[in-house]
């Protein structure tokens, strides 16, 4: 391993590539019948983990391993504070944007004016308009009209919006904020928390020590009631993880302790899970859906074993090429994560139905897998182009 950690660590890349592709594969795993139930999703009620209730937390944890990198690089290269402030501001709000429309997506009715997957098509080319990554030769005049037209697309959408049953239509209202609300909400505070702290891995670890001691007190039943921002503290709990252990990485390959890092990684790992199911009996069971304490140490200890082994794979054995073919998801993932929404609105446009024999059983999941590397090869076709997101 280098003594000197490099500017940008290849191994968050990885496994930014590898969340991305897994959580495209269990969306799309979802609709398939007559799999083994430990693939999904735990119902609400149950105690219990899926595979795919482990993903998005480790996207969360990985957004908290990129964070202190964006931040202190902008800070380095001269950003006053009001400046990165207004960026961590405006990356904010295009997720919360995105991900309350998504959100309504789940709502629309089939009353509305467009049809849903006509709206939802647009919605996203309105995205694409607002937040793509122009080449710096664009002239700006070109560049803010395009803008300007994504933002005035978005507007008419959510005008023309009707959600609801159709005898008490409603226009968009905000049911829950979306996956990518959510990453909102927790990039917010934990990057707006780094920001005006000193950086210091102990004053980051103490800001994930309240915030997983708030979410223990509320599935504990000691406090009633979520917090405003930040709710049960549960999903920026998870970032500021993430952001921890890219400190604790600094510190300890800044000090030529690389041996520490495998001993230390490896044991806070296995220890969170101990406090996963050791707090099991007494702070809601384990439960993605209510983001209960259990929950968050348990995926919290597998992300960072996870990491661990990146590191190991891509920064030390120097195997990134093992992950060649998902790379885009890693380079362009919001672009990657929005693909399939114009794919399934096509489907329903189009009156695609996949075979009977990929809707169930061993075909399904092949099926699954395929969608997931179908969509990363778009966004990589996307990508050469310079067509992707950027915020």
């Amino acid at each position: 391993m280098h003594k000197k950690l490099p500017a940008r660590l290849l191994s968050i890349d990885v496994f930014r590539a590898l969340t991305m592709f897994l959580m495209i594969f269990v969306n799309d795993v979802d609709g398939v019948e007559n799999i083994p139930g430990w693939i999904k999703h735990v119902p609400a009620s149950a105690d219990g983990l899926g595979f795919a209730d482990t993903i998005f937390p480790g996207f969360l944890f990985i957004v908290g391993l990129s964070l202190p990198f964006a931040i202190k690089k902008r800070l380095k290269n001269g950003d006053p504070f009001y400046k990165v402030a207004l960026h961590i501001l405006a990356r904010s709000l295009a997720l919360l944007v995105m991900g309350f429309l998504h959100v309504n997506l789940e709502h629309y009715s089939n009353t509305a004016l467009l049809p849903k997957a006509v709206w939802e098509i647009l919605i996203t080319i309105g995205f694409f308009l607002i937040w793509l990554d122009y080449p710096k030769d664009i002239k700006k005049t070109t560049r803010y009209l395009l803008q300007a037209a994504g933002v005035i697309l978005l507007l008419v959408m959510a005008w023309l919006f009707k959600g609801g049953k159709a005898e008490a239509l409603v226009g968009l209202k905000p049911y829950w904020w979306g996956i990518l609300g959510i990453i909102g909400w927790s990039y917010l505070v934990c990057a707006l928390l780094f920001l005006i702290s000193n950086k210091r891995l102990l004053t980051q670890f103490i800001f994930f020590s309240v915030l997983f001691t708030i979410n223990l007190l509320y599935c504990t039943g000691l406090l009633k009631h979520p917090l405003p921002v930040i709710g049960n503290a549960a999903s920026p709990a998870l970032t500021m993880a993430g952001v921890v252990i890219t400190l604790l990485y600094s510190t300890l390959v800044e000090k030529g302790k690389e041996k520490q890092l495998w001993i230390l990684f490896t044991t806070i790992g296995i220890a969170m899970l101990f406090i996963g199911f050791a707090t099991r009996p007494y702070a809601d069971g384990i439960s993605k859906i209510r983001a209960t304490t259990p929950w968050i140490a348990i995926c919290t200890g597998i992300s960072i074993l996870v990491f661990e082994l990146m590191i190991w794979l891509v920064d030390v054995k120097d195997r990134q090429h093992w992950f060649k073919a998902i790379r885009p998801a890693g380079t362009s993932t919001l672009t990657c994560y929005l693909i399939p929404y114009l794919l399934y609105s096509l489907y329903m446009l189009t009156g695609f139905r996949y075979p009977h024999f990929l809707n169930e059983g061993i075909g399904g999941i092949a099926r699954s897998f395929a969608v997931a590397f179908f969509v990363i090869w778009i966004t990589g076709v996307l990508e050469k182009k310079r067509l992707r997101l950027r915020i």
